[in-house]
């Protein structure tokens, strides 16, 4: 409910007119939050996005990315009052509508309202996951010719191939990358290195700029897909490991087995699994798509669940690996949705609330009101209004404390100055 502003931002970095383009990408639904975010972020980079293009189920609950498309009005409102307001450009990243024209007219529109450039993601909201299908490099060239503005284009770019391929048939600007650049950093350089040497590059980058660690596990998640598929015993070990200098360990033994199967590979022999490279060097990631039919029971196009192995009396149950995992640590777990304790929502923002929040609200808001009003809330182990009074009790105390202390400095003094007055008389 109400406005909301991905802080915790995007960063893209985009290769355009042959200089390095630093992005701030916020996410948002309110013109003035959006404005008043990107204040703070305007000083540290070229321009600001608003990112139209997530289709994730968060995007959906938050309304924001993707999920904003239908809502031109609003959409125009925060780009007016982000030119208005802001001292650098206003970019904007969409997906299409299944109709050309439609994401033509939506393309025009956020030019009219002052995008400066607008990156396309030739895929839907709804081509997500397992139906994500090919991107629509046809959308993005309709676009392309339809407006003044730079457009990049976005979706298919798995190899430095895809990239020339993209701007020849679309004649965008330029070009982004998303899980093709994950899977492989070096994309754009038109090379394939070795997985470990990858990872010991970033590592270093996050040894001097710290990130939290599930930021990292879940790029190396990425980056060593393939190789993981092997050796899953390193991916248990990458799934639990707490410091940062545990990741590095096992990057160390990741390489180590790698170079061994180097050393007793055959003259001739092939990468396993249909993949272009053998698995310990980057390359894309080609995302299965749903089954049509089988075991799965479901129609072309739409979403099904992996099944699990038959068992003995030949039935089986539709459920994710995630789902196979808890049903074997717990055989009675139900995934029945009936069955789901219905949670009351949060004032703020709709998200469960604690069923202890003194203000009925998610740990996140509570602890935004209860900083703001100087609170506690025992039910979220928020206790500012405690720890304030404890400040004010421990300042009270010091000063009770340096106050003898300046009296008896004072009775010395005093005291000295007697005798010194008493030695002088004498003398006389």
């Amino acid at each position: 409910g109400g406005a909301l502003v991905c802080l915790t931002t995007a960063l893209y970095i985009l290769l355009f007119l042959w200089e390095w383009c630093l992005l701030v990408s916020f996410c948002a639904n309110d013109p003035e939050v959006f404005v008043q975010a990107a204040l703070l972020a305007q000083d540290y980079c070229d321009a600001i996005d608003l990112n139209l293009g997530c289709p994730q189920m968060i995007a959906k609950r938050g309304h924001y990315g993707a999920f904003l498309q239908e809502e031109w009005d609003l959409l125009q409102r925060m780009i007016l009052l982000a030119n208005e307001k802001l001292s650098v450009p206003i970019t904007c990243k969409i997906r299409v509508f299944p109709d050309i024209d439609k994401t033509v007219k939506y393309a025009q529109m956020l030019e009219k309202a002052g995008c400066q450039l607008l990156t396309v993601h030739g895929r839907t909201k709804e081509q997500k996951g397992p139906l994500a299908g090919v991107a629509s490099w046809e959308h993005i060239q309709a676009v392309r010719k339809a407006v003044s503005i730079p457009v990049f284009a976005n979706g298919n770019i798995q190899c430095l191939s895809d990239v020339e391929e993209c701007i020849r048939k679309t004649g965008v600007h330029g070009v982004m990358s998303a899980e093709g650049n994950l899977h492989n950093p070096a994309l754009f350089e038109g090379r394939n290195p070795l997985v470990w040497e990858m990872a010991e590059e970033y590592l270093e980058i996050v040894q001097k700029y710290p990130c939290p660690l599930s930021y990292v596990r879940a790029h190396l998640f990425k980056l060593w897909h393939h190789t993981l598929q092997v050796y899953q015993q390193l991916r248990e070990e990458l799934a639990k490991v707490k410091t940062l200098e545990g990741i590095v360990d096992v990057n160390r033994e990741l390489k180590l087995r790698c170079q061994e199967e180097i050393a007793n590979q055959k003259e001739g022999e092939k990468p396993k699994e249909g993949l272009p490279f053998f698995h310990w060097i980057c390359q894309p990631y080609i995302r299965p798509g749903c089954k049509e039919n089988g075991a799965s029971g479901t129609e072309k196009g739409v979403r099904g669940k992996r099944a699990l192995e038959e068992e003995e009396d030949g039935n089986s149950e539709l459920l994710s690996k995630n789902k196979q995992k808890k049903k074997l640590r717990n055989p009675n777990k139900s995934f029945d949705p009936s069955l789901k304790p219905k949670y009351a929502k949060c004032d703020q923002c709709g998200n469960p609330k604690g069923n202890k929040c003194v203000f009925n609200m998610c740990r996140g808001c509570c602890k935004k009101r209860a900083f703001k009003e100087t609170a506690d809330c025992p039910g979220h182990g928020l206790l500012f209004k405690t720890k304030y009074e404890k400040s004010l009790s421990w300042q009270s105390s010091q000063r009770v404390i340096q106050t003898p202390e300046i009296s008896r400095r004072g009775d010395v003094e005093v005291g000295e100055a007697a005798v010194l007055k008493e030695a002088g008389d004498g003398a006389a």
